[in-house]
């Protein structure tokens, strides 16, 4: 099984458990299993093939299966945890059965698993502002992210190169914001070329009420991120007059940062939390909300004098405690509405954050060791080796990436909370996340490239708290399923023929070297500005 359970134990005696099958115990349990054996068509009923019961003294996500000749017994904590036995109970029938089929019937072994994961938060981080994905896209990945017991899914909504929301309050973000009228194609720091090709779209408020229940249904959380006050060409192109300017911008065309930034005015946050309140009342149940906060060029904030004097009214004696005030304001609206605050550590090394924010150390391991021991819950999510746009291997045979090279080897290696913090920094890291930045990422099936089955060694690292010695073996093995559920997988001898397209460079952005200097921009409270 991929990831690892912590007890499995192999029993005498089988069933055979077919299609229409009966389910019965508690309803909403009962669905949970149904919902991660959907090709079984299990219909619910008094008594049948697989008996759930409910108990919580298990804990959050826990269950214990039970398979032996007279059928399948399930005792969950919650419906994640029956939820995850159902996904446990997938993974002990052959590989046909992730396919669709009529009148299945398939043989499961003896077993008993006792399960319960070491981290709450098992991610996956998706950027559609650079590259849109469709719905029918995130649907997808959100039920293969089930099967791996991945339950949180960040969706990058809004960048300089794109936003990617409906607002009825505020239409020119989706008719304006949404689109750019071509894209950049060429290398890191080669001459610029464009594909001029026009790219563009966004989710309507019905499509997110629809990801949102999608993704509850199979356990996942979405993460929406409204990444502010930098990252804003997008906003500023519909909007202009949110900015310290009152500039006009285009929607970014090309990779990189730009300088363009929300103002930290009242009448900015006003925006945001009619922004927030509509993507909240249209995912419904928002536990988290992204803020960004990162790589923010404060230069316009401090040329401006309306800007200038708001900060003095406040108290504060530069742009950069401005800043931390913004972040925290926009979090105090969040808390108003039931949602923590989540941010880039930029944000954290700027200065002091609403104490319940979380923080996600992007440039490394490091900066969330101090970010934990100040008191706040970290989500593990260094570049290496959790960038998942970074080849996999330094080769022209990949394609284009922006960087190498981070292996399935690596990230099942990662420990999100390393010994060698104190026990009270360790307690605060809620897990860990893989990002997809989709620069160079522009479609479906490079998506399954960059991301499967490098999250697969995620899934077990944040499940089961690290790899075990047959990791590989099992790995190997899991790729049927892989192959079953139709994902366009990274074999792990290399690409295909037709996944190579566009050649990577090699040699020119490498893992290793970009850690080092991340590390060190983190330890300057100015370092808001693009690191990269």
């Amino acid at each position: 099984m991929i990831p690892r359970p912590r007890i499995l134990r192999h029993l005498s005696g089988s069933y055979e458990l077919t299609s229409g099958a009966v389910v019965s115990g508690p309803a909403d349990l009962a669905d949970a299993v149904r919902a991660a054996l959907p090709g079984l068509d299990l219909r619910p009923g008094d008594s049948g093939a697989i008996e759930l019961r409910l108990d919580p003294a298990l804990g959050p996500e826990a269950y214990r299966l039970v398979v032996g000749s007279r059928g399948v017994e399930i005792t969950a904590g919650d419906r994640a945890g029956a939820f995850y036995a159902g996904q446990s109970l997938h993974q002990l029938l052959p590989d046909a059965s992730y396919r669709f089929s009529t009148g299945a019937a398939w043989r499961v072994p003896g077993v008993r698993v006792e399960d319960a994961p070491r981290f709450s938060w098992r991610g996956l981080h998706v950027d559609v502002a650079r590259h849109f994905f469709p719905k029918r896209e995130i649907l997808r990945l959100i039920d293969v992210m089930a099967v791996h017991k991945l339950n949180r899914l960040h969706l990058h909504l809004a960048d300089d190169q794109g936003w990617r929301v409906e607002s009825r309050a505020y239409p020119l973000l989706h008719e304006v914001a949404s689109h750019r009228p071509r894209t950049a194609v060429h290398h890191y720091g080669e001459p610029e070329a464009y594909d001029d090709v026009p790219h563009g779209g966004h989710y309507t408020l019905a499509d997110l009420a629809e990801l949102g229940a999608y993704a509850r249904s199979r356990e996942v959380v979405i993460v929406p991120e409204i990444d502010v006050p930098g990252h804003a060409s997008a906003i500023l192109a519909a909007y202009p007059e949110l900015g310290p300017t009152g500039e006009r911008h285009a929607v970014l065309d090309r990779w990189g940062i730009s300088s363009a930034i929300l103002s930290p005015l009242p009448a900015t946050v006003e925006f945001l939390t009619t922004v927030f309140d509509e993507v909240i009342g249209a995912l419904g149940e928002v536990p988290y909300v992204h803020i960004g906060g990162d790589e923010v060029v404060l230069d316009h904030w401090a040329a401006s004098p309306e800007i200038d004097a708001y900060r003095e009214s406040l108290g504060l004696a530069s742009t950069g405690p401005l800043h931390a005030w913004f972040l925290r304001r926009l979090a105090d609206v969040l808390a108003e509405r039931g949602a923590r605050a989540v941010v880039w550590d930029e944000a954290f090394v700027s200065g002091e954050l609403r104490p319940d924010t979380v923080v996600m150390p992007w440039r490394g391991m490091e900066v969330g060791r101090r970010a934990a021991a100040a008191g706040h819950d970290v989500v593990a999510t260094p570049v290496f080796p959790l960038y998942f746009d970074y080849a996999e291997a330094a080769t022209a045979d990949e394609p284009m990436a922006i960087g190498e090279a981070i292996t399935v080897a690596d990230v099942a290696a990662f420990d999100p909370a390393p010994d060698s913090w104190p026990v009270e920094s360790r307690a605060r890291v809620l897990g860990a996340q893989a990002q997809l930045w989709t620069e160079r990422i522009p479609d479906g099936r490079t998506l399954d490239y960059r991301t499967w089955p490098r999250a697969c060694a995620l899934a077990e690292v944040a499940w089961s708290g690290g790899t075990g010695e047959d990791f590989a073996g099992r790995l190997g093995t899991h790729l049927g399923r892989l192959d079953a559920l139709g994902v366009e997988y990274r074999p792990l001898d290399g690409p295909r023929p037709w996944q190579r397209r566009r050649p990577h460079r090699p040699g020119v952005i490498r893992a290793p070297d970009v850690m080092e200097r991340l590390d060190r921009l983190t330890h300057d409270a100015e370092s808001t500005r693009p690191s990269v």
